[in-house]
């Protein structure tokens, strides 16, 4: 692997993508870290501990999400936008027909994705800024009350504005990658919302070990093997495929035989992807977190962040929106 980058940094063309990619993770890094004006977030807003669908989230958003930057909402309502356009496509004709016209029906379904991912990111960003109004995250007069009239409306605004504006950002510059970097801009940004996380999590480890503790001392390095083996198991099976032998038949023109090889039609093993996982983490929780976001108040807090586990985002949520 080492070898195949020495030999591509070589080559002008893909040194510039290489940079130029490098600098757009670097835009987004820094954009994760500036935080958004009148919140009041002194550490970082607390998410829970276990799988919730907010520590999910700050996952995806490489932390930006638990320190209330501008890049918060990351770029989850293009991939909400995205899943959408391709289901819709299926059930509406005009897109139907679009999808079929070539390079430029695929043209106007971009642009429609990128109206709809605003959209999204709009209506996360105004669920965002009830969840913080509702934990008390922004700012407050200076008599320590929170602002009222006008002066709370423009707060509102203001943070929604900007989160909106991120969202539409991270588009944009994942749009970059793919066309003057390296491509694949979006999975990119995701990628490296995610690894940032790893200095975060090593650090931890470290701690443990730290403790000296004999059971962090045996658990640690089981951790590190398990998390190897689950990659390269990962990489194995999304590379797998299944070759069907292909004959074909042998037919004579004139007086030369032609035909009669026989080779084989790759199948992937798992052609889907990780699109079910995406579908499945980004829809069902959807009623909880409406509920949380819109309906919790600062007394509820707490009772609303213990309801937001898996065990209970997709059996109960409908259960639990409708009951309020």
């Amino acid at each position: 692997m080492i070898k195949t980058f020495v030999n591509a940094w070589k080559v002008a063309d893909i040194r510039k993508k290489l940079l130029f990619t490098a600098f757009v993770i670097l835009v987004f890094r820094i954009g994760s870290v500036i935080p958004v004006p009148f919140l009041n977030i002194v550490d970082e807003i607390n998410v829970g501990k276990g799988n919730t669908i907010l520590t999910y989230l700050s996952l995806m958003t490489g932390s930006a999400f638990t320190y209330g930057t501008i890049f918060a909402m990351s770029i989850t309502p293009y991939i909400n936008a995205s899943i959408i356009m391709q289901l819709l496509a299926v059930a509406i004709p005009a897109l139907e027909r679009l999808q079929k016209e070539g390079e430029e029906g695929r043209k106007k379904i971009g642009t429609i994705t990128r109206f709809v991912t605003v959209g999204l990111g709009l209506l996360q960003s105004l669920a965002y800024f009830f969840f913080l109004r509702a934990n008390g995250y922004l700012m407050k007069d200076a008599s320590g009350a929170a602002f009222t009239g006008f002066d709370a409306v423009f707060q509102a605004v203001v943070i929604i504005a900007v989160l909106t504006a991120g969202t539409a950002v991270i588009m944009w510059l994942g749009e970059q990658i793919t066309i003057s970097g390296i491509g694949n801009g979006i999975s990119i940004i995701l990628f490296a919302g995610i690894v940032s996380r790893f200095p975060t999590l090593i650090k931890q480890l470290f701690q443990y070990l730290d403790t000296g503790r004999t059971v962090y001392k045996v658990l640690v390095p089981v951790v590190c093997v398990i998390f190897l083996l689950m990659i390269a198991y990962i990489v194995f099976m999304d590379n797998s495929e299944r070759r069907l032998p292909i004959q074909y038949a042998k037919r004579v023109v004139g007086r030369k035989m032609y035909g009669g090889q026989s080779t084989h039609m790759p199948i992937k093993i798992n052609m889907s992807g990780v699109l079910p996982i995406i579908l499945h983490l980004l829809f069902c929780p959807c009623p909880v977190r409406c509920r949380c976001s819109f309906l919790l108040t600062s007394t509820r807090a707490p009772a609303g962040r213990s309801s937001l586990t898996p065990s209970r985002v997709t059996l109960g949520g409908m259960r639990v929106c409708t009951s309020c």
